[in-house]
């Protein structure tokens, strides 16, 4: 049975609670829900009290000494000084050597310890130690080429590191990436940010490329907001935003990409991790990671699941048409539920040390339920007409994608490869929705789409002295399928029948063959990196509901440069390149949807690509915690935008190459140890957009300012607890016929070490003094003014358990080099 309110009145400022049938029946589940959230509540504040009276009274250690370099006989400030259990190598604590070269650790627990000395430019050092008072004295580092990446202390892991194209936070760094979720941890990467919606901004733009261990994934390939509010950020090693992609990336994508890696390091042995946590308003969750290797063979993977329970929320919306004394007013409330399940896989066999063979499998499975029930006011001429309208739907989205690599090395020289790659992949996604429009006949509509994809790969890399020499080619075999159809119900027959025009087949395939060549300078401090990718794009498309065909052909050439000037401890990087957004073929498709006679959408089959010309400088600082701060310069003249007009008391959304848009940015990523336990970071952008677009003999052109600011503080008690604030805003987005909402959060988490930190247990919450939060929606032309908002889900409680377990000798070699389908646009995805 569906519960759903009997009435919802305009600006009400708290959406109510559905009435069933019969009353106590929800009575007693409120009640219900009443009490699990006091109990929560009761949990959450012991945890904190424990926190603050755990603290034990066993003997205790200090450790200190002055770091030297060896070579000048002076202190060496800034040095990372990280202490280990020498037992499982676990990191216990870390700091940095003031200005005079000194440390100090007092309050350790009495047992033995590792004590590790990292600087950029020396040799690591490490000394075991044991005994009550220990003073190291004068410690001698020596100076080496060796780079930041070659050290394997995790405990002295910068949090953020700067490349000469890209930024990358180290999310297995993060103590909080036990508690939090992977899409929180997104709100912590430079130049990222996360809306109220879920859905995750590059630079304030939606239009990027995300990629799972640098290849396009079925995982990620519906929504990714979903897959990593289900994963625990425990499973992601690092986050990469690349704003300056090299040439062996595919060109689409006008902000950049974001490279999400996972933890897939088989060693010789086994590790297994085990999460599941429960949330208040997003039901359980379970998450498996494991990674297993046996002489030659290596198998490494994740897998997870996620119950979300029914949750109704209300929403309103009014159109008032300008040139006619008519309007239309909806409200009402909606619901969505379902199931997430997904797994991925890496099989690896090392041959011998020139020949690696590895095997990739991913797979995805989506199951939901949704449903409204909507009153609609409709006022023309000042005849007024209302009816009700309940829409109830299901859908499943399968996608799944397996992947083969060769890579060969050669005897001269390990470094130089030449990778032969295969991948395919399979997507599909079905839909039906069951409506009574209140004012018509009722109708059903069913949707079948799909896309199966063929890619083949060739990549060569050569390193010489000073120069690092790489190009490839590619192949893409892609068709993207639709098969729609409504039935509507005939009172005469009592059965539903097919409706012609709302019936749409459409078949798309496209080919797109790419070649790159790049070179890769480096120099005692500096660091160059440029190259140019050709591309040719074909389309064979044909739309049966409109008896249109479409051919067409696109050729780009991309060019991509990135400097990078190495200071001490700091750097500063300049960044230019070309992208490219290609329409999508739901951007596409001409077929006129009128499943709601007010609101009917359509696509443009003359859309061209759009190319946009992106300029960076940034420096980063990372002698005492780390800082970045960039700005950025873009723009472009035929940018794909979604546009709305009207005719009469009809609203027609399609899409247009109309936009030119300038965007000036300033971003800001600082992460800073305050004390020895308690440590705070900041992500914040501000951003000037300019847009223009000339559409429906319109001229419409906007201007403003957007941006966002992340905040997160953590402090480490002893013994193994910690508790953590987030706060965050993310403002209003500049659109070209109008804005959108803002977002203000506020989330805090415990948690607690256990069985010598193999495992944790964790409590958290997410807006506990606010249930729901609106977000309001405006659009503005010289025909009409739109206005809508809807209430989002705010407060949650959740607890969560990890455990991990196993042992592992020896790493497993991964190829350097795979697919990465990162070229098409969100609009292209089903």
């Amino acid at each position: 049975m569906l519960l759903l309110p009997n009435i919802l009145v305009k600006n009400d400022p708290e959406p109510f609670l559905p009435v069933t049938e019969p009353y106590f029946c929800a009575s007693f589940q409120q009640l219900l829900h009443y009490y699990m959230k006091i109990l929560l509540l009761a949990a959450f504040g012991c945890f904190l009290s424990l926190i603050t009276f755990a603290q034990s009274n066993q003997p205790t250690i200090s450790i200190k000494g002055i770091v030297i370099d060896s070579a000048t006989n002076k202190p060496l400030s800034y040095v990372t000084v990280a202490i280990s259990d020498i037992a499982d190598n676990a990191p216990i604590k870390s700091s940095l050597s003031k200005d005079d070269g000194s440390f100090e650790f007092t309050g350790l627990a009495a047992k033995a310890y590792r004590l590790s000395l990292i600087s950029v430019g020396y040799k690591t050092k490490a000394i075991e130690l044991k005994g009550a008072i220990i003073d190291l004295g004068r410690l001698l580092l020596s100076p080496s080429s060796s780079q930041l990446n070659e050290v394997t202390v995790t405990a002295a892991k910068p949090l953020m590191k700067q490349e000469v194209d890209r930024l990358s936070y180290d999310v297995l760094a993060d103590p909080e990436s036990k508690t939090l979720t992977a899409l929180d941890m997104i709100r912590k990467v430079p130049l990222l940010s996360v809306d109220a919606n879920d859905a995750i901004k590059l630079r304030g733009s939606g239009n990027y490329k995300i990629l799972l261990n640098g290849k396009e994934s079925a995982i990620m390939a519906r929504n990714p907001s979903d897959i990593l509010k289900a994963m625990p950020g425990a499973n992601i090693v690092k986050i990469e935003v690349i704003t300056t992609p090299p040439a062996k990336y595919d060109a689409e994508g006008l902000a950049g990409i974001i490279n999400i890696i996972t933890k897939k390091n088989a060693d010789e042995g086994y590790n297994v991790g085990v999460n599941a946590n429960y949330n208040s308003e997003y039901g359980p969750r379970a998450n498996l990671n494991f990674t297993v290797k046996q002489g030659k063979f290596g198998l490494s993977g994740f897998s997870g699941t996620g119950k979300r329970p029914q949750r109704n929320t209300a929403y309103f919306n009014e159109t008032d048409f300008l040139q006619q004394p008519s309007s239309i007013i909806q409200n009402g409330s909606r619901f969505n539920s379902g199931t997430n399940n997904y797994v991925s896989t890496e099989l690896s066999f090392e041959a011998d040390s020139l020949n690696l063979l590895t095997g990739s499998f991913n797979y995805y499975r989506n199951a939901n339920t949704t449903g409204s029930n909507q009153i609609t006011q409709q006022t023309d001429n000042g005849t007024e007409t209302d009816f009700t309208t309940i829409n109830m739907g299901t859908g499943k989205f399968e996608g799944k994608d397996f992947g083969l690599n060769y890579q060969l090395g050669f005897k001269g020289n390990k470094e130089r490869l030449l990778t032969a790659s295969y991948k395919f992949s399979d997507n599909r996604n079905s839909t039906l929705n069951n409506v009574s429009p209140g004012n018509t006949a009722d109708y059903r509509q069913f949707n079948s789409s799909g896309a199966k994809e063929h890619t083949t790969q060739l990549d060569y890399i050569q390193p010489f002295k000073v120069v690092t020499f790489e190009a490839g080619g590619k192949l893409i075999d892609r068709n993207n399928f639709s098969d729609f159809h409504t039935d509507v119900y005939n009172v005469a027959t009592q059965q539903y029948l097919p409706d012609a025009a709302q019936d749409n087949v459409f078949d798309y395939r496209q080919d797109v063959y790419s070649l790159y060549n790049s070179y890769t300078l480096k120099f005692t401090k500096f660091t160059v990196k440029g190259g140019v990718r050709y591309e040719r794009t074909n389309i064979d498309a044909n739309f049966s509901s409109t008896n249109t065909s479409l051919d067409q052909n696109f050729t780009n050439v991309v060019p991509s440069l990135s400097i990078q000037r190495n200071l001490k401890n700091s750097s500063v990087t300049f960044g230019f390149t070309q992208r490219i957004q290609r329409p999508g073929i739901f951007q596409l498709n001409p077929f006129v949807d009128r499943s709601n006679p007010n609101y009917i959408t359509t696509g443009n089959p003359a859309l061209v690509p759009a190319v946009n010309n992106s300029f960076e400088l940034s420096y980063g600082n990372f002698a005492k915690g780390s800082v970045n701060i960039s700005t950025s310069y873009s723009f472009a003249n035929n940018t794909i935008q979604q546009l709305a007009s009207v005719n009469g008391t009809v609203t027609t959304t399609t899409y247009a190459n109309v936009g030119k848009n300038k965007q000036l940015g300033l971003d800001l990523n600082m992460n800073y140890p305050i004390t020895k336990k308690l440590n705070v970071n900041i992500n914040a952008e501000l951003m000037r957009v300019w847009l223009e677009g000339f559409y429906s003999n319109q001229l419409f052109k906007n201007r403003g300012y957007q941006g966002h600011v992340f905040t997160n503080s953590s402090y480490k008690f002893d013994n193994g607890y910690r508790i953590g604030l987030n706060v965050g805003f993310d403002s209003r987005y500049v659109l070209l016929q109008g804005t959108d909402n803002y977002y203000l959060g506020y989330s805090a988490n415990a948690s607690k070490e256990l069985f010598n930190k193999r495992a944790s247990i964790f409590v958290y919450t997410q807006g506990p003094f606010k249930r729901f939060i609106k977000l309001d929606f405006s659009t503005r032309t010289q025909d009409f003014i739109n206005t809508s908002y809807n209430y989002q889900i705010f407060r949650t409680f959740g607890i969560g358990f990890n455990y991990k377990f196993g042992k592992l000798n020896s790493e497993l070699k991964k190829n350097q080099r795979g697919i990465n389908n990162d070229d098409t646009s969100g609009g292209g995805r089903n």
